[in-house]
């Protein structure tokens, strides 16, 4: 198959080092491929130790300069990016459907989310302020900076392609840091067509280097870069076990760190929910992507006195969705990233249903006209605690139900996870909406909404689901650090 887009530079092969688009240097090459099919349909750059050290070498290079460069100025070039995003934006949602699988419609909304996120940065960039701290001594003047943490590596996963890597970028560029960054070996066309904007948009070299690396080669990259001093911050989202291995490698030149990690969020609705709007934040969260989000409600709780309503109500709109080529207009769930991911989704439907749960819609393996890597969007009842996708994120279009009948018993089963990323609950009763959301051991809580990521708000977990923010004010100070100063003899 061949990608045709409307503007054909954004379809980059090769890595961008010091403002040069250039092959990996063995020369070796990774192919992409359309996740419905299996079917090569474009190549990257497979890079190793040698070309990530080169991208370390440029963005070294190019820090002196971009961090002294006034915050408006930055901020203007930043802008100006956001503008190409959105004037491509038709051209990047293709992009993002045809390597990871994302229907079209989705795909341009991931479009406008990530360039929200640029947006955000570029103004906060003018907005980066310290302190003057009143003096406990006479003729001394007490003074807080915020300064640039110098190069940042971003390392980012496949699932949203444009918007994880928007919101990494972006706070850095902002802060005054110059960045390296590998996309995920899936999708990194969407990553390149971005660095190919920002080329556009004007931001200098060595500024923003990207490499792609297969799955193979990707720890030789990642691996350079965390032995590097110069690299002094790390920002990724991703898998725990990858999380920590992170975490412990960078201790060698103490890295600062953003790690946005698994999650196994849990959905709860209560007897006194709104059950239409519950339903709707069940769809709006579970089903978007295909259920591939580190968001996605993973457990979903139904108090027993409104467990047949609402499973009938669910059940009903998961039935009607439309499985389909990601590119097809009409297309809601579109194919899973690959067979393993396909494989995975169904081990956990074949344990739970091998432990009593009972299917009531979906559950199986769907094959359409461009490919086998789709599953039906699927409502399990009878779940339990002792079935795998109660404690492993499935990752797919599969919305297992809980009964319970009691708040402190829910609120127990929907913390007993060693992760704490994001929850929902659904709740007209006040009180209760404030005892549950500060119970629940989660950075994030969407209360009676389905849909709570905003670049205005912090994301991040807390517990195994990593730690730093993304988004807001304190996305910016994540790329930053506090300088002091005391200046004496004033008196």
């Amino acid at each position: 198959m061949a990608l045709s887009l409307a503007d054909a530079a954004l379809l980059r092969s090769q890595n961008l080092i010091d403002h040069q688009w250039r092959d990996a240097g063995l020369g070796r090459r990774l192919p992409v491929t359309d996740p419905a099919t299996g079917e090569t349909f474009a190549s990257v750059a497979d890079s190793d130790a040698g070309d990530a050290r080169l991208a370390v070498d440029a963005a070294a290079a190019a820090f002196p300069a971009w961090s002294r460069r006034p915050a408006r100025e930055r901020a203007q070039l930043i802008k100006r990016w956001h503008a190409l995003i959105l004037a491509h934006q038709d051209d990047l949602a293709r992009i993002i459907s045809t390597e990871q699988g994302k229907p079209i419609h989705e795909a341009r909304g991931e479009v406008q989310y990530g360039a929200s996120y640029v947006e955000w940065f570029a103004e906060e960039a003018t907005r980066i302020c310290g302190d003057i701290v009143a003096e406990a001594v006479p003729g001394r003047k007490l003074l807080v900076l915020k300064e640039p943490v110098g190069v940042v590596a971003a390392i980012t996963p496949w699932n949203f392609p444009l918007a994880m890597i928007a919101r990494k970028i972006a706070p850095a560029l902002a802060a005054g840091c110059t960045v390296v960054a590998k996309p995920a070996e899936d999708t990194p066309l969407t990553a390149l067509a971005l660095a190919w904007l920002a080329q556009q948009a004007g931001i200098p070299a060595g500024v923003l280097n990207m490499v792609t690396a297969s799955r193979e080669h990707t720890p030789d990259v990642v691996d350079a870069w965390l032995a590097d001093s110069r690299v002094r911050k790390i920002t990724f989202t991703g898998s725990t076990p990858v999380g920590k291995h992170l975490a412990r490698e960078s201790a060698a030149t103490l890295k600062k760190l953003s790690l946005e990690l698994g999650g196994n969020a849990p959905f709860i609705v209560f007897e006194d929910a709104d059950l239409d709007a519950a339903v709707d934040g069940l769809m709006a969260s579970k089903f978007r992507n295909g259920g591939q989000t580190c968001v996605c409600p993973n457990r979903v709780y139904v108090h027993d006195a409104v467990h047949d309503a609402f499973v009938e109500r669910l059940a009903q709109r998961v039935g009607a969705l439309h499985v389909g080529p990601a590119t097809e207009e009409g297309a809601q769930i579109g194919p899973m990233i690959n067979a393993r991911a396909v494989d995975k989704i169904a081990r956990h439907v074949e344990d739970a249903v091998a432990r009593g749960a009972r299917v009531v819609t979906g559950g199986k393996r769907v094959r359409t006209a461009d490919g086998p890597h789709y599953y039906a969007p699927t409502v399990l009842i009878d779940a339990t605690p002792a079935m795998e996708l109660s404690c492993e994120e499935t990752f797919g279009p599969v919305a297992p139900i809980f009964r319970f009948r009691d708040e402190t018993d829910v609120i127990r089963d929907a913390n007993d996870t060693p992760f704490g990323l994001a929850a929902y609950f659904y709740s007209n009763d006040i009180r209760r909406i404030w005892r549950v959301a500060q119970a629940l051991e989660t950075g994030m809580v969407g209360i009676n909404e389905g849909a709570i990521a905003a670049e205005a708000a912090p994301f991040g977990g807390v517990k195994e689901s990593g730690y730093g923010r993304e988004g807001s004010r304190h996305g910016l100070d994540d790329y930053m650090h506090t300088k002091y100063l005391c200046q004496g003899q004033l008196g």
